[in-house]
């Protein structure tokens, strides 16, 4: 155990990002460079060692937090980086990216503030690439067998990365021209900074991982002589089918799904852009969806300098505190504030977007809302609650609905599809395709990054024991496994 009184003489102290007024600036991560190491040792001193530590059945990978904690707390950070990797090959990604449902499942949050393990997990790795703990591990020998992953975003990395060390020969094919995902096109440079993708590709290289961008798998390259031309195939291609609101007005120009507009913003801090297509600068933004994809393009309009940003949701406002059908340990959907939301902008709840007003020269100019409350189990308009915004620019942030069928990657392979629209797969994994296997969002639908890592690391476990009858790998998931829910 770490300090057997921490939690209760040790209060709750969060990292301290920096002031709205300087990072709205730029477009370096909002946090300070550096929580200081003292405050996260007494945060990791808070951590009460016990006895069922709900915190590991809350983080999908099973990380094993009280260790890590109390190594933390001793000043062992060489061995608390061990530790963390034994189950998190990313930690760098999820420290600061994770909306951390360890800490809604932590034992000490069931009637005070609970442990900030996100904070220790995230100055974890930052300390051990700093003291060079961070090594290439290459497998001892090959197996012979070589995979293919389609998708390099968190599930394709993990995947990749747990067979390359198995001994297996593995190519990463990316339709991108970088690799990352929507770590790198989607996940703004203020949250995370695609150095840190930079320096992990690094280490992959070394350990044996191949990489081949700008290959889309059904149009630059058949699917099924890919499949032909390796013993296994992943899938770890994301659930990228935007979901669309087909309103009046929706052809105007300036409505953009939001993946087409924080791609732009990313590529003009890569240095491939001087200023990005779709620029918000002193015009009137509005956002649809008030989850994370929301947030990001809420931070990035703050950034460009829009005039007004407006987010809207069609649920209601959420409860500051816990409801009771969200008891402990389960996540709860509770009011969050974002860094995107401390830099400005309203949002506003229980709306419906009826249309979208066009001008003369084609172009949104308004939205036409409608107040909202939900009975008998759907959406029903609030009388004379109707009105207009101004929007220059809309923004579609309202999720994904599966797996992209446009390359012709699902044709060319034959792979069936579940109800939701996401590949199907059995216990293991597996597609209906013999030697074809499936990992995060594409297998799973829109889910968090620590999902994906954590169904790639149980994926690349079920591809080694196909390919070789066995495996030592870890396998912390089943594709049937959930968040903890009531």
């Amino acid at each position: 155990m770490a300090d057997p009184k921490g939690f209760l003489t040790t209060p709750q102290e969060l990292g301290k990002r920096r002031p709205v007024d300087v990072r709205i600036r730029d477009w370096k991560e909002v946090y300070e460079e550096r929580t200081l190491l003292p405050i996260i040792t007494a945060q990791a001193g808070r951590c009460m060692d016990c006895g069922i530590p709900f915190c590991h059945n809350g983080c999908p990978l099973g990380n094993i937090i009280p260790e890590w904690n109390d190594l933390v707390w001793r000043d062992d950070w060489a061995a608390a980086s061990e530790r963390l990797h034994a189950t998190n090959n990313f930690p760098e990604f999820t420290g600061r990216l994770c909306p951390a449902p360890c800490e809604t499942a932590c034992v000490l949050g069931i009637n005070q503030a609970p442990v900030t393990i996100k904070n220790v997990e995230v100055s974890i790795i930052d300390r051990a690439w700093d003291d060079n703990n961070v090594a290439p591990q290459p497998p001892e020998r090959l197996s012979g067998k070589t995979v293919a992953v389609i998708g390099s975003g968190p599930a394709g990395l993990a995947v990749a990365q747990q067979l390359t060390r198995a001994g297996h020969t593995v190519a990463v094919y990316e339709r991108a021209d970088r690799i990352g995902g929507l770590l790198r096109y989607g996940i703004p440079e203020f949250k995370m900074e695609k150095r840190h993708i930079n320096r992990r590709i690094e280490q992959m290289r070394a350990e044996g991982t191949k990489f081949y961008t700008g290959m889309q798998i059904g149009t630059d390259l058949d699917a099924a002589k890919l499949r032909r031309r390796y013993d296994s195939v992943v899938i770890a291609a994301g659930a990228t089918a935007a979901r669309d609101l087909p309103i009046p007005g929706r052809e105007f120009g300036g409505v953009h799904q939001a993946m087409e507009y924080l791609p732009f913003a990313n590529k003009v801090q890569e240095g491939d852009l001087v200023a990005s297509p779709i620029d918000v600068a002193g015009k009137h933004v509005v956002i649809i969806g008030g989850g994370d994809t929301g947030a990001d393009c809420l931070g990035t309009a703050h950034r460009q300098g829009a005039a007004s940003v407006t987010q809207l949701e069609i649920m209601p406002r959420p409860s500051e505190e816990r409801i009771a059908a969200q008891p402990w340990p389960t996540y709860p959907m509770t009011y969050r504030v974002a860094s995107a939301h401390e830099e400005g902008g309203e949002r506003v709840y229980a709306v419906n977007t009826q249309e979208f007003v066009g001008g003369d020269d084609g172009r949104v100019k308004a939205l036409k809302l409608v107040e909202v409350e939900f009975k008998d189990g759907r959406f029903v308009p609030v009388p004379g609650s109707e009105r207009e915004i101004p929007a220059d620019f809309v923004f579609l942030a309202m999720g994904f609905t599966g797996t992209d069928r446009a390359n012709g990657l699902v044709e060319q392979l034959g792979l069936t599809l579940d109800e939701r629209g996401n590949v199907a797969r059995d216990e293991t994994f597996a597609t209906n395709v013999d030697g074809v296997f499936v990992a995060g969002d594409a297998g799973r639908g829109q889910s968090l990054i620590v999902w994906a890592i954590a169904e790639g690391r149980a994926c690349a476990a079920a591809v080694d024991s196909w390919l070789t009858g066995g495996t030592n790998l870890p396998s912390p998931i089943r594709p049937t496994d959930r968040p903890l829910t009531v």
